[in-house]
């Protein structure tokens, strides 16, 4: 039976022109595309609206992808690509698949032998490792810490470890409405001297990125609110 394809299509960080951040290419291939694998629909109608689409969003099908999908029913979504019907994965912002459950999408179209095609558009992460002046060339994504605050300070201890065991630079996210406490939670467990990066908003009119010492942290601690960020951290 002849496949379609998957396109890991690319959305902005914010509410702003697609345009803006993304190439020509991604809208060319999102108007061929109307079958739509999506973290919350909603979100995923405002950017096709904006990204060319608006008075045709009704003639397109979309199934969501998110914590809530139970795993019978990712493994029914290999019947939208029956055939040869393409179909876009998005994530709600930057690129799909990275730190994003539409991972487990990916995953089934390689088992299935459905090609997956990567769209180039914004991460927030590799983009906040740019701008950080940290440790380009060795560095792990962490996810999200625990939320619990024992568990989330021993996690953080634990990656300011292997920061400066192997000089590695550590990125790791939070829920924005934890931002600040995380904030917090490093300035109270992490050594004086390891180089923190805050990387807020990145893309937005109002992005913050900015890099000091943890000592250097502490005389001037920013109220990051539930503006979505990036921590980035390397040990001496």
């Amino acid at each position: 039976m002849n496949k379609g394809k998957l396109y890991l299509i690319p959305s902005p960080l914010g509410e702003y022109d697609p345009a803006l951040v993304l190439p020509a290419q991604v809208f060319e291939i999102i108007k061929g595309i109307h079958t739509y694998v999506v973290e919350e629909t909603r979100t995923a109608r405002r950017f096709l609206s904006a990204a060319g689409l608006k008075g045709h969003i009704g003639e397109l099908e979309f199934h969501e992808l998110n914590e809530h999908t139970a795993p019978g029913d990712v493994e029914s979504y290999a019947k939208l690509f029956d055939d040869g019907n393409d179909v876009g994965l998005i994530s709600e912002a930057g690129l799909p698949a990275v730190a994003d459950p539409g991972a487990l999408l990916v995953a089934l179209c390689h088992r299935c032998g459905i090609e997956v095609i990567p769209l180039v558009g914004p991460s927030s992460l590799m983009m906040a490792l740019m701008g950080s002046g940290l440790n380009g060339q060795s560095f792990a994504f962490r996810g999200y810490l625990p939320a619990k605050p024992e568990e989330r300070k021993s996690a953080l201890r634990n990656i300011e470890k292997q920061s400066s065991a192997m000089r590695q630079t550590q990125i790791f996210i939070e829920t924005p409405y934890r931002n600040d406490q995380m904030m917090a939670d490093i300035l109270s467990v992490c050594a004086p001297g390891t180089r923190l990066c805050i990387a807020a908003n990145i893309t937005l009119p109002d992005a913050y990125i900015k890099t000091k010492t943890v000592k250097e942290w502490k005389a001037d601690v920013p109220v990051i609110g539930k503006r979505p960020c990036v921590f980035l951290i390397l040990a001496r």
